[in-house]
């Protein structure tokens, strides 16, 4: 059966949109062959996961993204887990660490 795109959650599309008001190129839903990323960030090799509530109260939850965490660092890719009920309190802030984050990992690259 083929892999069916997933359509973007509400806080997916704010934290992209925040992302991309800071010059950062955001790829939403993306499938990397292997897993579904909420939003991934090449430039930083980092990819960030969007979630629910569900992945802090569930246990089959909770071991997938183990395992999902463990494979994107063997590849080289951090993730970063953010939970919809933080990005209402605190999108701006979140977006701007993150904007720093690839600024840092931006630099390194270009001073190797």
């Amino acid at each position: 059966m083929p892999h069916r795109k997933k359509e973007p959650t509400e806080h997916e599309k704010l934290l992209t949109e925040a992302l991309e008001k800071r010059s950062i190129k955001v790829f939403p839903q993306f499938n990397d062959a292997h897993k579904h990323i909420d939003l991934y960030l090449p430039e930083a090799k980092i990819n960030i996961e969007v979630d629910g509530i569900q992945h802090l109260t569930r246990a089959r939850y909770i071991i997938s993204d183990f395992a999902r965490t463990y494979y994107a660092d063997k590849a080289g890719y951090n993730t970063i887990h953010i939970q919809n009920e933080t990005l209402d309190s605190h999108l701006e802030e979140i977006a701007d660490a993150i904007a720093e984050v690839v600024s840092i990992r931006k630099n390194q690259n270009n001073n190797l």
